[in-house]
């Protein structure tokens, strides 16, 4: 009974050391950015598979997971070397037991795309690769996987983060991991493109235990976008441009529909550029969404030299606070 016991727990843990997953990493030429998104019945999948650095690359590490991969596959891609160059020495040098059970993914600073699925990868394993982009996976239902995540990929229009959400939304609608859902991780990267100073992590978001792990990693998604986006309405209201300002004030709203900031920056964007009529109902809605303290945020906003027309029109203000 005891060596019963034991051979369970080795089972286990072996089964706990394959990082069964689908994953997709891109590359989106247009922004200069570099992205993975992944999703497992696994604890933190966040913590192994993805890896990228911008304008150096991004790298998937899964099934018979050897982390190394991804320091040092970033490592040779720094040193100028291709997806499959780097590909091609990681497994010469992986001294690791279970090689023939790694699967990974590469692509490189100008797109090139190199992927890895070894014999003994736990079935269903395999992988696909269009222009930019490689979807990958283990343990999966079958196929229709990887090759749903691409069809999305292709067909999602936008910035890279919403064409990896898509894809990955598409493959766990296709059946996704034949274990079951757990956690999910998105990491996308842009020179300067994260908040703060000298940060190139536009997206890292992690989903390390629930059980509907792409709608959590969805909502944390649509965050992350507004606060970009609110960081950038503020750099552009900064360098004079209202007109970029109010595009990206616009995308705030998109992501923050429920938060009064974004609706606030749009009104009174939509005010200076003459279109009172949707002015007030940006301001409206801000308002309502604000409660009591609105009135003081309204005033604080506009006394900046672009808005502070509008604390002079009297009838728009008596439309906006008829009370």
């Amino acid at each position: 009974m005891i060596r019963s016991l034991l051979l369970a727990l080795l089972a286990s843990a072996a089964a706990c050391a394959q990082v069964a997953t689908f994953s997709i990493v891109a590359y989106d030429p247009a922004n200069g950015e570099w992205g993975v998104t992944v999703a497992s019945r696994y604890f933190s999948v966040g913590s192994v598979v993805p890896w990228a650095e911008a304008g150096v690359g991004a790298i998937a590490t899964q099934a018979n997971v050897n982390v190394g991969y991804g320091p040092r596959g970033l490592e040779l891609l720094r040193q100028g070397r291709t997806a499959k160059q780097v590909l091609d020495q990681m497994l010469a040098e992986d001294k690791f037991e279970g090689k023939d059970g790694r699967q990974v993914a590469i692509v490189d600073a100008k797109g090139n795309i190199a992927a890895y699925t070894g014999p003994n990868a736990p079935n269903w394993a395999g992988d696909r690769q269009g222009k930019s982009w490689s979807a990958q996976g283990n343990i999966l239902v079958g196929p229709q996987v990887v090759e749903s995540m691409g069809r999305a990929f292709e067909a999602t229009p936008g910035e890279l983060a919403e064409k990896l959400y898509a894809a990955l939304k598409a493959g766990d609608e296709a059946g996704g991991d034949a274990r079951g859902k757990q956690s999910a991780s998105m990491l996308v990267v842009r020179k300067q493109g994260g908040r703060n100073i000298n940060n190139d992590r536009s997206i890292y978001i992690n989903v390390d235990d629930n059980p509907q792990p792409l709608a959590e990693l969805r909502r944390l998604l649509d965050l992350n976008l507004g606060y970009l986006y609110q960081d950038r309405t503020a750099k552009l209201l900064g360098s004079g441009n209202a007109k970029e300002a109010r595009l990206a004030a616009a995308r705030v709203v998109r992501y923050w529909p429920r938060r009064p900031e974004g609706h606030l920056s749009l009104g009174l964007l939509d005010y200076a550029s003459g279109d009172k009529t949707r002015a007030l109902g940006e301001l409206r809605a801000a308002r309502s969404l604000a409660g009591t303290g609105f009135r003081s945020q309204f005033e604080s906003a506009a006394g900046r030299p672009l808005f502070k027309a509008i604390l002079s029109d009297q009838q728009f203000l008596k439309q906006l606070f008829p009370e």
